[in-house]
């Protein structure tokens, strides 16, 4: 059966693992069982060469009807795809309809945020985990870049020692995604703490070369601040979603608390559109409510 081919050509030709097998093998099986209820008959080589995009919405809509999920669909689809791809390919047959079926959206994750105190918690303990007091200056400046500037862990690392503000400085320069580049107002205790690492660091610094540094003298790793904030998380009592990259939807979701325009905040985090940004609102929506309550004349009645 051609279905058995292709699960043996994922294993043998494409080395997939077992995992990945089963999950295709389980979707597939999933798929031709709607199509012989769907059609009333036994499905071959022939009725699947004659499936129309409507026959494929129908599978959809079954599933969605089914609650399950966006992103267990969007996998189930793949699947077919690839089955469907290997098929006309093997010219076992010539059905390409799939080629103009649309992917269901996956529904966006809630960014996760700590609270006030929490990342201020993180900052101040992250200087108190390495031995050596460069390593722990050296982790509170890039913890900080994150949270007090939003920037994203690459962006942080990316930086070289002449992208480092001096004294007095108000904006440091980010190169983000697609070589991007934006102005990003940095805090005066930011500036300190990335002085303070640079005044500690045993390595020699030369224009060109990278501003944060692993122990062997080479451009510090995003695993290694990866595993600290996880050693943060345990020393805190903080939960999973608790990682470099939440220091940075915390940036968005304090700023906004605190009343910060969410076009600005689009900015200073280097989205390019809008709606990227507005996840935050859903983020922060109790926060939200509770200044409305506060402050807003109507609520005072």
């Amino acid at each position: 059966m051609a279905f058995q081919d292709w699960l043996s050509w994922h294993r043998n030709e494409k080395r997939s693992s077992d995992k990945t097998i089963e999950a295709y093998a389980q979707d597939i099986r999933a798929f031709l069982r709607f199509l012989g209820e769907h059609s009333g008959h036994v499905i071959t080589l022939k009725s699947i060469n004659q499936l129309e995009i409507r026959d494929f919405r129908s599978w959809l809509a079954a599933r969605s009807g089914q609650n399950l999920s966006k992103t267990s669909t969007a996998r189930a689809l793949s699947a077919v795809r690839g089955l469907f791809k290997w098929m006309n390919k093997q010219q076992l047959i010539n059905n390409h309809v799939l080629d103009i079926l649309r992917t269901p959206k996956k529904t966006q994750a809630i960014p996760k945020a700590l609270t006030k105190g929490e990342a201020q918690q993180v900052m101040e303990q992250s200087l108190e985990l390495q031995d050596d007091t460069w390593v722990g200056l050296r982790d509170q400046a890039v913890l900080l870049l994150l949270y007090g500037c939003g920037l994203r862990i690459s962006e942080a690392l990316d930086l070289n020692q002449e992208d480092a503000p001096r004294k007095g400085q108000d904006f440091l320069r980010v190169v983000g995604k697609r070589n991007k580049e934006r102005l990003v107002p940095i805090l005066p205790v930011v500036c300190d703490a990335i002085a303070s690492y640079q005044a500690s660091c045993p390595f020699p610094t030369a224009q060109g070369s990278p501003l944060f540094l692993g122990v062997k003298g080479k451009r510090l790793s995003a695993r290694i601040i990866q595993l600290q904030t996880q050693k943060l998380r345990g020393l805190l009592g903080l939960p999973e979603t608790a990682t470099p990259h939440a220091l940075r939807h915390s940036f968005a979701t304090h700023l906004l608390s605190n009343g910060g325009d969410l076009r600005a905040i689009q900015e200073l985090l280097g989205h390019s559109s809008l709606s990227t940004t507005q996840r935050y609102t859903d983020v922060d929506a109790d926060e939200l409510l509770k200044v409305y309550d506060k402050a807003h004349p109507s609520a005072q009645k």
